[in-house]
């Protein structure tokens, strides 16, 4: 879906996002795929001249993937540890927090920013964490 983005855009499309998860039987995502989608898309409405993105949001056989595609060719960069007090420049962080996996692509006319989730299911190589010497 196409959208030229203003500050109340990110709530409308948690809500399909939501809907979405909730047909697909992946509720247990929508928390983390909420947040970063709402990232991004600030991330347009901050950044972006005209603030138009494209949104597609896609069930893969691994879990969820969220692509917001603009038409910025600057490359997303994580903030290097904002002040303390700042009011931005954790969002990034956050999408890494919360995500599986995240990245940036450029295209043609811009970048798409992407992120994905696993669905949730039994943790591979985690161990039980036991004090030194026992």
């Amino acid at each position: 879906m196409g959208f030229t983005v203003g500050e109340h855009s990110a709530r409308h499309m948690r809500r399909i996002l939501r809907m979405l998860l909730s047909r697909w039987e992946l509720t247990a995502l929508a928390d983390a795929a909420e947040l970063a989608l709402t990232e991004l898309v600030a991330n347009v409405v901050r950044h972006v001249p005209g603030r138009g993105c494209a949104v597609l949001i896609l069930l893969r056989p691994q879990g969820l993937r969220v692509e917001v595609a603009d038409g910025s060719p600057s490359p997303p960069r994580p903030a290097s540890g904002p002040a303390p007090l700042a009011e931005g420049g954790r969002g990034l962080l956050l999408v890494e927090a919360v995500t599986d996996r995240w990245g940036s692509d450029a295209t043609a006319n811009g970048k798409t920013v992407w992120f994905e989730c696993d669905r949730p299911g039994p943790r591979r190589g985690t161990r039980a964490w036991r004090p030194t010497g026992q």
